[in-house]
């Protein structure tokens, strides 16, 4: 695409978790240290999981406009 072309996008995030069971379940250690982004540039992005019958979803959309 060339610059001033007109691009617009939707995001939907339809999830479902059912009829899930957990047991006898251990979560270990969920956690971000202090130096975890040291050095990190653009847009970052966590996810984090306990992996107890979790849905993870992410969208990301960065609408950049530049005007004279």
């Amino acid at each position: 695409m060339s610059g001033g072309t007109n691009v617009k996008q939707n995001t939907t995030l339809n999830g479902t978790v059912t009829g899930n069971t957990a047991s006898r379940v251990v979560s270990g250690s969920n956690a971000i240290s202090g130096e975890s982004f040291s050095g990190a540039s653009g847009l970052p992005t966590v996810i984090q999981n306990t992996g107890s019958n979790v849905l993870i979803q992410n969208a990301t959309v960065v609408n950049v406009q530049f005007t004279p």
